[in-house]
């Protein structure tokens, strides 16, 4: 078994990959003429380069396909992230991509196509829910905010990987222009499935599942380098085994119990987190949902052709770098600040465009820019090139904040017993909006123009407002310690301590990782350090008290 958490934490995220691949497996792909005249809607005529493609409702639900089947997927990952465990349900989650990507590839109309994309939205409706989950207990708290953030690094990276293979595709002749990226995306699939086979399993969910000789061995595996005395591994046991005998009194879990009065507030704030992840803007000024819409941006902007498509990639780049910095330092800035500094930055690029192209812009015409309708509104010269730089602001200011944090937070929120439904509950909230977004933002580009980012920088506004008032500081803390936070009986009823009250605790975690912690408070106290052992030492005496 590998035991080094980095090399856990690279395998699993190539779940999160698979989300990158499915979001961009068509953008360099629609407008291209094999697609079109493969999937015309309506005869094809005899000049190819008139083909038309499907007609906008078809193609919105082709591309919707995949978040509608992202939504269930996320939501049966609970079920059967409970019965099989974590490491287990990434690895269906992978053999079920494998038949939704062969089934895509080998589309022979839309229906097939639409049928394929739902099961591979499935697969990644398991994997966006489950791989946090998986990674944040197995992960030491002073390392789980990046290691959970590298799947928002894994998601970047497949979209721009898989968006410049069906670029390069496009000028391939005939149906495998997107016959060819459609089956490539099988293979990181095949290197999740065969690398998860030398992983752990959640120490955790083998806790619960009263395997405790084996949680412990993990435990020590990932922790302590193979110790299996070392007082952070045995501190970190009896805290799950204090929390699994708590939640042992009520060990049949459904969702109904996240909307429970002591867990209405923690449920509220994982699917938020969510939801606000997708209502910053990102369909708007980016790729979620999908591809198509920073290309109307450009194409406002006077960017067409291949001009527009090499220009939106830019943004794909600016992604993959500027998530970087959040997978450094997001332990040591907080989960707070980083997703309240996200909101302001991203708010202030929405009201800036919206500014610019109201007072620089007009009105393209009922056909749009180049016939494309949400294309709806003009601008030129020196503002064009504002819009642009402000796309570009909006997406660097996104990818350290609200693009990996919105990963990370969840699974920190919940007791262990309803961890995996949880999370599936608040991964399901981003693929319903998501699916929603897909639909919504053509139309609003269509109908009310420039508006649509007045819409979303109102909604920037008002997640900074909650986050301030309701999203406690879970950096540096053990997930048990994040559950006393909303159990504090000295706090709110029903939710807690404040949230502008909590802190972060990364150096005291790094001195308990350190097993340097017991030390310092007793020097502190002027005390000689005695190691005192915990009630439960050793693999043979883990069994909880009955």
């Amino acid at each position: 078994m590998i035991g080094n958490i980095y090399a856990i934490a690279a395998v699993a995220i190539i779940g999160g990959g698979l989300f990158g691949f499915d979001i961009s497996s068509m953008s360099a792909i629609i407008s291209i003429p094999a697609y079109k005249c493969y999937f015309q809607s309506g005869p094809v005529p005899e000049d190819h380069s008139q083909c038309t493609g499907p007609t906008s409702s078809v193609q919105g639900g082709i591309t919707a396909a995949m978040p509608g089947g992202s939504w269930l997927g996320a939501l049966f990952s609970g079920y059967l992230s409970d019965i099989f465990g974590r490491k287990k349900a990434i690895m269906i989650a992978a053999v079920i991509w494998w038949i939704g990507s062969t089934i895509i590839c080998a589309s022979q109309n839309v229906g097939m196509l639409v049928v394929g994309r739902v099961i591979n939205g499935f697969s990644v409706g398991i994997c966006s829910a489950q791989v946090p989950v998986y990674i944040s207990e197995l992960a030491p708290p002073s390392k789980r905010g990046r290691l959970v953030g590298a799947q928002q690094w894994a998601i970047t990276w497949g979209i721009m990987i898989m968006f410049y293979i069906s670029y390069g595709c496009s000028f391939v002749d005939g149906t495998a222009a997107f016959r060819i990226p459609w089956g490539l995306q099988m293979i990181p699939a095949m290197a999740l499935f065969g690398a998860m086979f030398f992983l752990p399993e959640s120490p955790r969910w083998l806790a619960r599942k009263d395997r405790w000789e084996e949680a412990h061995a993990v435990l020590t595996l990932v922790h302590s380098k193979g110790d299996p005395d070392s007082p952070f591994v045995r501190r970190e046991l009896q805290e799950i085994q204090e929390m699994v005998e708590f939640e042992s009194k009520n060990s049949d879990v459904t969702y109904l119990e996240l909307f429970k009065p002591n867990m209405i507030n923690r449920t509220h704030i994982g699917l938020f987190t969510q939801i606000w992840s997708q209502l910053t803007g990102m369909n708007v000024m980016t790729y979620k949902g999908s591809v198509y819409y920073i290309t109307y941006v450009f194409l406002m902007a006077g960017v067409s052709g291949n001009a527009n498509l090499v220009a939106s990639s830019i943004q794909y780049v600016i992604n993959v770098v500027m998530t970087v910095p959040a997978l450094l330092y997001v332990d040591r800035w907080g989960r707070r600040p980083t997703l309240l500094v996200g909101a302001a930055l991203m708010m202030t690029w929405l009201f800036a465009n919206a500014g610019i192209l109201a007072s620089k812009g007009h009105w393209a015409g009922p056909t749009g820019v180049d016939n494309t309708p949400a294309a709806s509104w003009v601008v030129r010269g020196a503002a064009s090139k504002a819009v642009i730089a402000c796309s570009y602001l909006f997406v660097a200011s996104y990818a350290p904040t609200w693009g990996p944090v919105s990963w990370i937070y969840p699974p920190e929120l919940y007791p262990l017993r309803v961890r995996g439904k949880a999370v599936a509950l608040a991964t399901s909230g981003n693929w319903a909006f998501n699916f929603a977004l897909g639909y919504f933002v053509p139309p609003a580009f269509v109908n009310i123009k420039w508006q649509t980012y007045l819409i979303f920088g109102v909604f920037c506004f008002s997640m900074l407002v909650h986050v301030f008032f309701l999203f406690p500081e879970t950096a540096g803390k053990t997930l048990e310690e994040v559950v006393d936070i909303f159990e504090d009986p000295n706090g709110i009823r029903y939710v807690g301590t404040p949230a502008w009250m909590t802190h972060i605790s990364t150096k005291r975690t790094l001195l308990m990782e350190r097993n340097q912690f017991d030390q310092e408070a007793q020097a502190e106290k002027g005390g000689e350090y005695h190691e005192q052992s915990p009630n439960k030492s050793s693999s043979e005496d883990m069994e909880p008290k009955a």
